[in-house]
């Protein structure tokens, strides 16, 4: 870092503006929240006062030149990236713009189908190709891994005019594929490499964490800031190596999606949450691994509860762990993932990131502490004690592997449809996603073959009440094919 880091020069801007009490005669009509005291009553009357439109002296993001593009330097600087770019469209519109600025109708990416919804939205924004790498699997905690090195390599020498590869570092889970050597083959053979990131912010400032894609040698990578960083919920960052990918052909493509009416409540909080990692991150997140290796030890001492970590290291798919992603398998409790997230939120009050048939995760993060800890461990301990041995949960013969792509997922969006029921899709090509959310992870995606395996999978999340979307059909009893 050479930059002032301890600089916040938007947030600072937001500061002076705020303290001058201008008259507003411009947009958000609330008018620094008089027309909206209910919700001022609530949140309090500088959150509204700072809710403002772009104008000179806070700068613009579309066409930054001043306190947005000093604080873009300062994060790209944080991040020994070439260029950053602030998004509050969430990490889906810097996804997107990844793939738009380097893939264009026909070009082919290389990615691992586990992969969230914004990847294959951006690959129907683009008109890209994709080709899927399955990503390699572990039966015993029933979930997909990372990619390996021979999986790219065998992909590559199948379709060598491909135009990128798209990485996810880390998954959900906290898993990270070997990106440094996974780089290295890619740019062998001239193709960019795209990192999903969403779940890496906080990876640069703690030499005990995951190195990030930036650092080893990746193109562009996508930074959900919000979601481990502590910025505001949908503020990210967009950063570039330059090199293979032309920074102008970056800024259109962000254009393309980005709002003109940015917030300056999402910006200012990505200048300041980048000014605590850059500062402050070293001691934040050993205090983070501490609470999160506290949690483990206790978790593994309850009956019915594996909580993994670096152990999986070495096995298919697991080149590197995110210690701070706290996953715990449930399956020998005799409830399935989806039963312990809802009575953790429901009986315990306590709302973990997410649930699937055999794991739930937590997310521990610079605003952790050892009483939110210690809530989460009683909670587990007393489920453990009311329900372990109950029930057998659903085997892991549930993983879905790669699917059958017919047609692009950009001409299955513009195809025309017909609206079946699902119990009858089997064999039919997909006009429309589903997928649970979270994690956002497609079960099918438009363009692929619907298989028995995906109808039942379907079935099985929908007697759990897993919050399903994508269909027209709020049920999920109904879905669109292609109609040939």
């Amino acid at each position: 870092m050479m930059l002032n880091q301890n600089k916040t020069p938007l947030f600072d801007a937001l500061k002076e503006y705020h303290a001058r009490n201008v008259t507003p005669f411009d947009v958000p009509g609330h008018k620094h929240g008089k027309g909206l005291q209910e919700f001022k009553e609530f949140l309090g009357p500088k959150v509204l006062e700072v809710d403002v439109n772009s104008m000179k002296p806070l700068d613009n993001l579309n066409n930054p030149k001043s306190v947005i593009k000093n604080a873009q330097e300062l994060a790209a600087d944080a991040y020994s990236a070439d260029h950053a770019f602030f998004l509050v469209n969430g990490t889906t519109s810097a996804v997107q713009a990844m793939i738009m600025a380097v893939c264009k109708p026909g070009d082919k990416i290389i990615l691992p189908r586990n992969a969230h919804k914004s990847v294959v939205n951006g690959i129907i924004l683009s008109g890209a190709e994709p080709v899927y790498i399955q990503p390699e699997i572990n039966e015993t905690l029933g979930m997909a891994m990372g990619i390996s090195c021979e999986s790219v390599e065998k992909a590559i020498i199948r379709h060598p005019d491909a135009k990128a590869i798209l990485i996810i570092n880390p998954t959900y889970y906290g898993v990270v594929s070997d990106v440094k050597n996974i780089v290295k083959i890619a740019h062998k053979n001239k193709i960019a490499v795209l990192v999903d990131e969403a779940h890496g912010a906080h990876f640069n400032f703690h030499q005990e964490l995951p190195q990030d894609g930036i650092a080893l040698g990746a193109d562009m990578c996508a930074v959900s800031s919000h979601k481990t960083g502590g910025a505001l919920t949908q503020s990210s960052l967009l950063l570039l190596n330059e090199g293979l990918i032309n920074p102008n052909s970056v800024r259109t493509a962000i254009e393309l999606t980005q709002t003109t009416s940015a917030s300056y409540l999402l910006m200012s909080s990505l200048d300041v949450s980048r000014k605590v990692l850059a500062v402050k991150g070293k001691e934040l997140l050993d205090k983070a691994l501490k609470l999160s290796r506290y949690a483990r030890k206790e978790i593994n001492k309850i009956i019915g509860y594996y909580a993994f970590s670096k152990e999986l290291i070495g096995e298919k798919g697991v080149f590197d762990f995110d210690e701070t992603k706290l996953g715990i398998n449930v399956s020998d409790l005799g409830l399935t993932g989806f039963e312990v997230y809802d009575m953790l939120r429901d009986e315990y009050n306590i709302q973990v990131e997410m649930g699937d048939i055999y794991n739930i995760l937590a997310i521990i993060s610079i605003g952790d502490d050892e009483d939110s800890i210690n809530k989460l461990i009683y909670a587990l301990r007393d489920v453990s004690d009311r329900f372990r041995g109950s029930k057998i949960v659903y085997d892991k013969t549930q993983i879905l592997e790669n699917p059958e792509v017919v047609i692009s997922p950009r001409n299955a969006f513009y195809s025309e449809k017909k609206v079946i029921s699902l119990e009858e899709a089997e064999g039919e090509i997909s006009g429309e996603f589903i997928m649970a959310y979270p994690p956002g992870i497609p079960i099918v995606a438009p363009g692929e073959r619907i298989t028995k395996k995906m109808i039942e999978y379907v079935e099985i999340l929908k007697r759990q009440k897993t919050l399903l979307q994508g269909t027209e059909d709020s049920e999920i009893n109904y879905i669109k094919v292609i109609s040939i």
